[in-house]
């Protein structure tokens, strides 16, 4: 563990967020050298995004049976968050539950399972989950990567994420027409109509004071390119972040024109909704026998192993759109983007050990 604790401070002291693609590669190459030889690297990269797949066999399979997936990426946060400082049987920094102690984890069982499984096994490490996953994930997928059963590596202590939320990206925006802020009247506040439109939305759908298993929509952004303060604004722009539920069929199974028809109910005249993205929700049958077959090896290292719906977006999304069973299980800790992220030490072994648990007794398809 302490060999490992080392490799894991190694690479949280890179600051591999998206705007530094030197360091996202360097993130990549140090798990890779945690893999060792042997394997076969296939190196793919869009957007000036990287990303990798290893694999024990000489060229890659039509379709493996499990693919471990990570990511190496992530969010911005200040230069002491990048340096680790262990208590008790926390460590402390950017990254660490979120999800670069993962990472390596999946490294260490690939690394040591992977020649000896009747079935092809499959390293997927990705780069850009953090913003979006369509240059990692997506793009590999897209390039004909394909498997029976995917274990992506996010934060869950232990517990099998089997739902998570659908994500809608949108623009609210207003037009008006300028005039005197002196003269109202002779003018059309786009900001006003804007903060209606909010006030509709925000109605029927507020912002939640605690954990609930809703649609949400969150404020993220107001802006107006109006430069003088006794001026009435002629436009105006809201970014909205929604997260939605897949028992929504408002949003679940929409088309992005069908969601915007939607969100066009609660605008005020001269507000248009635009949808810049639609992702669908994920899903994994609870009952499926290899979901089962994970969870009876977490509880046999003593975790309960419970199912749980996770409130943000994963790259198994990707794979649910292609018909691909995916669910989320990766190590315990807690604050992830927040100023006090840590890892659990105590969990990674018995992750570990669980995982390898699960694909010795899984069977080949």
């Amino acid at each position: 563990m302490e060999s490992f604790l080392t490799s894991v401070e190694k690479l949280l002291m890179v600051r591999s967020t998206a705007e530094r693609p030197a360091e996202l590669r360097r993130a990549l190459e140090i798990v890779l050298e945690s893999v060792g030889p042997g394997f076969t690297v296939e190196h793919f990269e869009s957007g000036g995004k990287p990303s990798a797949l290893v694999y024990a066999a000489k060229s890659r399979p039509d379709r493996f049976r499990v693919i471990l997936n990570g990511h190496l990426d992530v969010v911005p946060a200040p230069a002491e968050q990048f340096k680790p400082r262990r208590i008790g049987a926390r460590l402390y920094a950017r990254g660490a539950q979120d999800m670069k102690v993962s990472v390596l984890a999946l490294a260490h069982v690939f690394r040591e399972s992977a020649a000896d499984l009747p079935y092809p096994l499959a390293l997927q490490l990705v780069t850009d989950e953090e913003v979006g996953g369509y240059n990692g994930t997506a793009h590999q997928i897209d390039q004909g990567v394909a498997g029976d059963f995917v274990v992506i590596g996010e934060q869950s202590g232990l517990r099998i994420v089997t739902d998570s939320k659908g994500m809608a990206i949108v623009d609210l925006r207003a037009e008006g027409r300028s005039a005197h802020s002196a003269y109202q009247w002779q003018g059309d506040n786009a900001l006003v109509k804007l903060w209606r439109t909010l006030e509709n939305l925000t109605t029927a759908y507020p912002v939640a004071a605690e954990e609930v298993w809703r649609t949400t929509v969150t404020l993220s952004r107001v802006t107006t390119p109006n430069p003088a303060r006794n001026q009435v604004p002629d436009s105006a722009e809201a970014w909205l972040d929604i997260r939605y539920i897949p028992e929504d069929a408002d949003f679940s199974g929409r088309t992005p024109e069908q969601i915007a028809a939607h969100i066009a109910t609660y605008c005020e005249p001269g507000v248009t909704p635009v949808v810049l993205r639609a992702d669908p929700p994920h899903h994994a049958d609870p009952a499926s026998p290899d979901v089962r077959s994970l969870q009876r090896a977490a509880r046999g290292q003593g975790y309960p192993a419970d199912f749980l719906r996770k409130h943000g977006a994963a790259d198994g999304r990707f794979y649910y759109q292609r018909g691909i069973e995916a669910v989320i299980f990766g190590v315990g800790g807690e604050g992830q983007h927040g100023p006090e992220e840590y890892v659990d030490i105590t969990t990674i072994a018995p992750y570990c050990r669980a995982l390898m648990d699960f694909l010795r007794n899984l069977s080949p398809r």
